[in-house]
């Protein structure tokens, strides 16, 4: 089925000029390629797990906090709008958006760090590496191949970054890496709307756990401006609907920024096709420099006063010491595991620790934390 290419720019990606699969599939009567990847993706094991993944807090710390799952629908939805304006593949940037957080640890960051930590002796763990590793392997669905048999565009885009340790095993998909070219357009608008995504929301989450404050965030260019024209244009409106408002003008500014200014360079260079943007030294989809400034203040001012607030870290140590002590506890007892994992890990070294590591990895905030309390008994 087409993806309408004829109404998508020159460079955009293109399902009749596009990569294929792994596994040659003949296509779909009624859907598209890209649309048979977000269908396959939004199907998956690992995108219902996202629910009870959190981003900043704990799962159980109250049921209006952001989770992995609410994330990647909003990082899909300000996505789909820049893709729309500029005339790319939307479809391919909502499968893209959909799947990037598939590898993610319970625990958010935090879980992150302490599995690399881990694995530091048997090949380390990168979160996107483990999105890839996800939808190419640990999905067991069809009978034909193993994982979800995603195309190369798609696939491209979930690997948003790579060590070149790892990236020289990835075949084609790891080229860029080590040629230090970009991906395509679609994928570089999925990595900017999540930063936009994140920085924002977070706010939002931020303020409603009462981390961050009204005169804290008055001292970020980006929040000020907005801030000070939702007051005076709604003088009398109460603090959870300014705070809402302002984070909705904040993010317009930086879409509609992100669009006109990548549009602008896209005027200016003129590429022809998809590998004329591959074979850029940087990537295209970029903000403004002055906007860029204000978009990197925020992350910079979440970072030290969220992300490192008091409350945070008691709940991220606490965090760390579950992976590792689950980590470590399933390399000592392999039986431990669900059976598909025990059997799996009955090899030694490296090859049972990436058995540990999935079986960590794929864990909800709440199982990884029941199955820490039936380990060892302590609540």
């Amino acid at each position: 089925m087409s993806d309408a290419s004829g109404a998508l720019a020159p460079y955009a990606a293109s399902e009749t000029q596009g990569k294929g699969r792994r596994y040659p599939e003949a296509p779909a009567r009624y859907r598209g390629e890209y649309q048979r990847d977000r269908d396959r993706i939004i199907h998956s094991t690992a995108f219902r797990r996202l629910v009870y993944k959190t981003q900043v807090f704990v799962n159980h710390e109250g049921d209006l906090y952001r989770t992995r799952l609410t994330h990647s629908l909003e990082v899909a939805q300000i996505a789909r709008t820049v893709a729309r304006a500029l005339r790319l593949n939307e479809v391919l940037v909502e499968a893209i958006c959909l799947a990037h957080d598939l590898g993610h640890t319970p625990f958010g960051h935090a879980g992150q760090d302490m599995l690399n930590a881990c694995m530091k002796d048997y090949g380390g763990f990168e979160h996107n590496l483990q999105s890839l590793r996800v939808v190419d392997e640990l999905e067991h669905k069809y009978a034909d191949f193993p994982g979800l048999n995603l195309t190369f565009e798609t696939r491209e885009g979930i690997l948003k970054h790579c060590s070149v340790r790892n990236a020289g095993g990835l075949g084609e998909l790891g080229k860029r890496f080590l040629d230090r070219h970009q991906p395509g357009l679609e994928a570089q608008i999925s990595n900017v709307a999540d930063a936009i995504a994140y920085n924002n929301h977070d706010v939002d989450d931020g303020f409603r756990a009462g981390l961050l404050h009204l005169d804290q965030l008055r001292g970020q260019t980006l929040f000020a401006n907005q801030y000070d024209q939702v007051v005076e244009r709604y003088p009398k409106l109460d603090d959870r609907r300014l705070i809402y408002e302002t984070i909705r003008r904040m993010i317009n500014r930086l879409v509609t920024d992100l669009i006109e200014h990548t549009q602008a360079t896209l005027d200016r260079l003129q590429p022809e096709s998809i590998d004329d943007v591959r074979i850029q030294p940087k990537a295209l989809v970029r903000f403004s420099d002055e906007v860029f400034e204000e978009h990197t203040q925020l992350k910079h001012f979440l970072n030290h006063n969220l992300y490192r607030h008091d409350k945070v870290r008691i709940m991220t140590d606490r965090a760390k010491d579950t992976v590792r002590e689950l980590f470590d506890r399933y390399m000592r007892a392999p039986g431990e595991m669900a059976a598909e994992f025990s059997r799996q890990a009955e090899a030694e070294g490296s090859r049972k620790a990436r058995v540990v590591a999935d079986y960590i990895a794929g864990m909800t905030d709440r199982f990884a934390i029941a199955e820490h309390d039936r380990l060892t008994g302590i609540t």
